[in-house]
């Protein structure tokens, strides 16, 4: 994303992320996922530590402080209930609608959000199948969801049959990808077949057909068996 909102709220939710699928926050991570320049991302994670939001440990991983935690699951909350509006109302494709919905995360009202929760009767995942945060915040109850394994962690070169249960991100964005999956039959609530063979996962699809994916975007899928 080149045409940051707020580049402030933009950081902490690429932080929450990455952490979200199990890698470490490190500079060099946020300057992959925004296209921005090592010292830029250097700069503005200088200025959110003076500003309390954030932590550079030791080992140069990112480490939020509770006022950062609060403020990028906020982000986080209005930036899935975007893509559910954007999505469920407005009939946007999905290869579309997480660049849309990076727009209306930094302009949506607490009021708003609580609109679009009634209107869409109370969601709780993302049409990606991720977890929306921190719906206790507006004022509803915040339901335990099977977060699956990512398909990274399976078994080296065990054949496994389950169910997509959340497409983070980071595939989202690489719409090539996301296209090609989308194309096979390859999304949530979609029953698969996957084998890990040592980080290069092949996915088999119920009509038999088949993609493979780079440990580096297949970790972004999570899997529940079956």
């Amino acid at each position: 994303m080149r045409d940051l909102v707020d580049t402030t709220e933009m950081y902490l939710r690429t932080i929450y992320e990455l952490e979200e699928e199990g890698i470490t926050p490190l500079r060099a991570r946020i300057a992959e996922r925004l296209e921005q320049s090592g010292p830029t991302v250097s700069q503005t994670v200088a200025r959110m530590e003076r500003d309390g939001l954030l932590h550079v440990r030791s080992d140069r991983s990112l480490d939020l402080t509770q006022r950062g935690r609060e403020l990028a699951t906020s982000v986080m909350r209005k930036h899935r209930l975007a893509e559910l509006l954007l999505v469920n109302i407005l009939g946007m494709e999905l290869d579309r609608v997480h660049d849309e919905a990076c727009r209306w995360e930094h302009v949506m009202s607490e009021e708003v959000e609580r609109r679009v929760v009634e209107l869409l009767d109370h969601p709780s995942r993302s049409p990606f199948g991720n977890p929306i945060p921190a719906l206790d915040e507006l004022g509803m109850k915040q339901p335990k969801l099977d977060s699956g394994i990512r398909v990274i962690d399976l078994p080296d070169g065990e054949e496994v049959s389950g169910t997509i249960v959340q497409i983070n991100e980071v595939l989202q964005v690489d719409a090539d990808h996301f296209r090609e999956l989308t194309k096979a039959g390859i999304g949530v609530n979609k029953h698969i077949t996957v084998v890990n063979n040592n980080g290069e996962v092949t996915f088999t699809t119920e009509t038999g057909a088949t993609v493979e994916l780079a440990d580096e975007l297949a970790h972004a899928i999570r899997v529940a068996r079956t």
